[in-house]
Formats: C-alpha cells, structure tokens, sequence
C-alpha cells in the first residue's frame, strides 16, 4: 500500500500541470505506481528527471528535484543536508543552463540508489564529465 506522501509525489509527477480537472494518468499505470516502494519510487523519480533532461523540459526536472527535496527524512540530518544541498545544486545548475552537471549527478546518484537497493540496473552516465570548474565547496 502506498504511503500518502507516494501518492502525491506519483500524482504530481506524472500529471505534470493541472489540465483542466481531467486525470491523464491511466488508471493501471497509477496503480503500478502506488504499489512500488519508497526505494523505488526514488529511483523511478530520478529516471523521470534525466528523461525530461534530455527532452529539454526544464519545468519537470525542476518539479522532481522539488519532490526529491521534500521527499527527504531529516531525522538523519547529515545524509538529508547533503541530499538537499545536491539537489539544490541541481536546480541552480537548470537556472544557469548547466543541465549537463545537473544530469551527471542525478545519473550518479540514480545508479547509486539502484546498486544499493539491487532494483534495476545501472545507467550509462553521460560522457561528458561535468567542467573542472565546478564548484565541489557548493555541493557536499
């Protein structure tokens, strides 16, 4: 049974904007959903931000780092902040038309959670590395 948090974060996910009341997700794909676990929920949340990465929706890959954000369990605080501070990064990486940094972490991030979690495969992480200049102090 899926947790209220999973059903908003599935909801808002795939709906996307509102479009004018009317549901746009299937009901069988809605019911998938609410039945996978938080792990991997998760991993389907960062697979969801690298497709609209490379689909160029700037919107939805910022919603999901939103989700991702509020998704966070602060009772343990060091791995939440540095979640939160990586995901912050991401989002300023869309605002400064960075997506590449911001793909190549949420690619090493999602392969990471999927290894952990024995869920699905790994990823290939994009093959360009983010620039050398990347500031490492504004993200750890």
């Amino acid at each position: 049974m899926a947790t209220a948090a999973q059903q908003i974060a599935a909801m808002r996910t795939l709906n996307g904007a509102n479009q004018g009341g009317k549901q746009s997700v299937p009901s069988y794909l809605e019911r998938e959903v609410y039945s996978w676990s938080k792990e991997k929920l998760i991993l389907k949340m960062y697979d969801l931000f690298i497709v609209s990465a490379k689909r160029g929706d700037n919107s939805k890959m910022s919603n999901v780092l939103i989700e991702l954000m509020g998704a966070l369990n602060f009772d343990y605080e060091e791995t939440a902040t540095r979640l939160y501070r990586l995901y912050e990064y991401c989002q300023r990486c869309i605002f400064q038309k960075k997506v590449d940094e911001a793909i190549f972490i949420i690619t090493e991030l999602r392969n990471t959670w999927a290894e952990a979690f024995e869920l699905e495969d790994k990823i290939e992480t994009p093959s360009t590395e983010p620039s050398s200049n990347m500031e490492h102090s504004n993200i750890a």
